[in-house]
């Protein structure tokens, strides 16, 4: 019985070390998520066909939103919110940055982009670019992103996209800082874009 105890106690103590590990290995991903650039480092062209890499997220704190040029509701609506917020919160433009990343660039290219987003906004700064190149800027970005088809008894067909619908918050040291989600109270959203502002 008491080898049993102490059996017992051993693997209780094995236990405690190993949620102790654990919780200290969690907590140092938090950590470094909080202290590091969000995202890798990405060389791909804004809507106009230039060069933009992750520097054009320094400087001043930024709103980052992944979708595309063919979503029939999510992405208007968000850019057209985003627009506003923007408006409201920083009315001459020089606090805050906003960018609209495709999730689908296959079709989404710059000319496209600069229709898009020009017919919605001239805060925000279309990215895309060679697809393999932006879609591991949105794995970076821990977004979710899945083509679907429309028709599934024609895969080969026309499609949808499946991805994130949240604005994601960037200092201006690029490092994360929240999300906005869709849907998400227009005051909320204020107030969260008007506390990124001031870092």
């Amino acid at each position: 019985m008491k080898r049993l105890r102490i059996a017992l106690w051993g693997l209780a103590a094995v236990c405690a070390a190993f949620l102790g590990y654990m919780t200290f290995q969690i907590s140092g991903a938090k950590q470094q998520l909080v202290e590091s650039a969000f995202g890798a480092p990405f060389q791909l062209v804004d809507q106009h066909g230039k060069a933009i890499s992750e520097q054009a997220m320094r400087g001043k704190p930024s709103a980052v939103f992944f979708g595309f040029t063919h979503c029939p509701e999510v992405c208007p609506t968000t850019l057209f919110e985003l627009d506003g917020w923007l408006k409201k919160v920083d009315p001459k433009g020089d606090k805050l940055n906003a960018f609209f990343v495709t999730v689908d660039p296959e079709r989404d290219t710059p000319d496209i982009m600069n229709r898009y987003v020009s017919n919605v906004s001239d805060r925000i700064t279309g990215i895309a670019g060679a697809p393999d190149k932006v879609m591991e800027m949105v794995k970076s970005f821990r977004v979710y992103a899945k083509k679907v088809p429309v028709d599934d008894k024609n895969p080969n067909g026309d499609y949808t996209m499946d991805h994130t619908a949240s604005v994601f918050l960037l200092d201006s040291a690029g490092r994360f800082k929240g999300t906005i989600a869709y849907g998400e109270n227009p005051d909320v959203a204020v107030k969260k874009l008007e506390n990124l502002s001031k870092g």
